[in-house]
């Protein structure tokens, strides 16, 4: 474990996981598409997804005379394919061969790529899924092509480092590079206008837009006809963020985590802005103390308690290179369950704030929390970027927030979440030709890369906006938002307020 001592924190893959667990006419959809002059469905528009894969055999992705409308999907789970042309693993399955699929007996025996899990099939159907009046459902954007990826999940080195279980579904960020990438090699191959909408969230990384993939996507959105569209997470109500304070002429403070019996290993990340610096002490659920831990290079310690099994181990990097922040990385090996005490030893006799994070979704369970939280500065990495479009989710049959909605801003004070996008109980396809519901800022995303679909169609097929680039149609969609008069905006909750596809093209009038 103390392997993180040797080589730089950021070598190793952050570890994701999913952001999902009526709204049309909230957003202004319908008043679009019924609209004669305008009639926008999507037509000619990609929409990209990096996930858990389709069920491609759902009426929710079939034309009328039953051939696909996928594009393609790349399942980077499969070993014995075809990989697409530059990628080395998986396997890729063109639309004549979904369609060859689709007309046999058993169309798995022929393209054998399935969605195991359903988010992916979820959010596919939420952004372009086809009409069906007797479900009361529809994608916002049913004439858009789909292009999928199946993620390969995170191998089991990479999460033995951030002491992840095997069973956990969760994956790479390699993987979600190179889904990425292949999406926009499609793109650029047809020539067409792309949406990526990423469902998945990492705590991990300082929450202000430092970590690879949002450094990546904040230029992808400044590409013309490239937009992103990104999940804020779920974190607003799982108590996995604690903001402390060094106040000048105090020299340390205590915060306390408690440990549930099902959580042995897991890890924790505390960070700290230049120039204020931190040493760190831990003690146990039965009152023994680590020595203190100074920040310094290339050094992990590995602390193996007397009077229980527990273990950690600890890297209090004083600069993380990505960021160029400190770090305290804390990793824990048969953790006991109970309260933990941490200590915080202010270095400088300077004022500042730093931040611990948990680990996000199913990779620790709901019994392990900080006792005194912050709901706040838990949007999750690749949210905190700056361009691309970064969506909450609210509730559209009430009007409220979701409480589980992870909240602004960026640990800096940069504006995150952009924009609020209905995500409660959202009708939606499900694996096995079914329908169900979705809640959560994944499907708050998803609702929202149709809607930017509908505007690049507007924009770069109709001719109006031609090279418009998703940081582009990221400020247009804020300029359009429908905001209330009791609040202020920007707002931590609600970013610049509803997305409004009407009220858009109302601000451009």
């Amino acid at each position: 474990m103390c392997t993180l001592g040797i080589y730089p924190y950021h070598i190793f893959p952050s570890i994701y996981t999913l952001n999902s667990k009526l709204g049309l006419e909230k957003s202004g959809v319908p008043t679009v598409q019924n609209n004669p002059n305008l009639a926008l469905f999507g037509q000619g528009v990609l929409i990209g997804f990096v996930d858990t894969g389709i069920d491609y055999q759902h009426e929710a992705f079939l034309n009328i005379d039953g051939t696909t409308r996928l594009f393609s999907i790349w399942d980077q789970t499969i070993a014995n394919g075809t990989p697409p042309s530059r990628f080395e693993f998986g396997a890729e399955y063109g639309k004549s061969q979904i369609n060859l699929a689709l007309r046999q007996e058993n169309p798995l025996i022929v393209v054998p790529s399935i969605d195991e899990d359903g988010h992916g099939t979820m959010l596919a159907g939420i952004a372009a899924g086809n009409p069906n009046s007797q479900k009361d459902f529809s994608g916002v954007a049913p004439e858009a092509e789909l292009v999928v990826v199946k993620l390969a999940p995170a191998k089991h080195y990479n999460r033995k480092v951030f002491g992840i279980d095997d069973t956990v579904l969760c994956y790479a960020e390699t993987n979600i590079f190179l889904g990425i990438e292949y999406i926009l090699s499609v793109a650029r191959r047809l020539n067409r206008p792309v949406v990526i909408c990423i469902g998945l969230g990492s705590s991990q990384g300082d929450h202000d837009g430092n970590d690879a993939l949002a450094i990546y996507l904040n230029i992808l959105s400044t590409i013309p006809r490239v937009a992103i569209c990104i999940a804020a997470g779920n974190d607003g109500n799982t108590r996995r963020h604690y903001r402390g304070e060094s106040v000048t002429g105090r020299t340390s403070s205590n915060f306390e985590l408690r440990i549930g019996k099902r959580d042995k290993g897991f890890s924790m990340q505390i960070w700290q802005k230049s120039p204020s610096r931190l040493a760190i002490q831990l003690q146990s659920p039965s009152g023994e103390w680590t020595e203190p831990i100074y920040p310094g290079f290339n050094r992990c310690v590995e602390y193996s308690f007397v009077l229980e099994p527990s273990k950690v181990f600890i890297n209090n990097i004083i600069m993380e290179e990505e960021s160029g922040e400190q770090l305290i990385l804390l990793r824990f090996e048969d953790a006991s369950s109970g309260i933990w005490n941490i200590r915080v030893i202010a270095i400088d006799n300077l004022h500042s704030y730093f931040d611990a994070w948990l680990p996000s979704g199913d990779l620790i369970s709901e019994e392990t929390f900080f006792l005194e939280s912050d709901p706040n500065v838990t949007i999750s990495a690749p949210g905190n970027a700056r361009n691309p479009l970064t969506v909450t989710a609210y509730n559209q049959t009430d009007g409220g927030i979701l409480i589980s909605s992870s909240r602004g801003f960026t640990s800096s004070g940069g504006i995150a979440p952009d924009i609020a996008a209905p995500g409660f109980e959202l009708t939606c396809p499900i694996p096995n030709n079914l329908y169900g519901s979705v809640t959560g800022t994944g499907a708050a995303a998803a609702h929202s890369a149709g809607i930017v679909a509908i505007l690049m169609e507007w924009a770069i097929l109709r001719g109006n906006s031609t090279t418009i680039s998703g940081r582009d149609i990221s400020r247009l969609l804020v300029r359009g938002a429908a905001r209330r008069n009791n609040l202020i905006y920007p707002n931590p909750i609600w970013g610049y307020g509803i997305i409004d596809l009407f009220g858009t093209f109302r601000s451009l009038t």
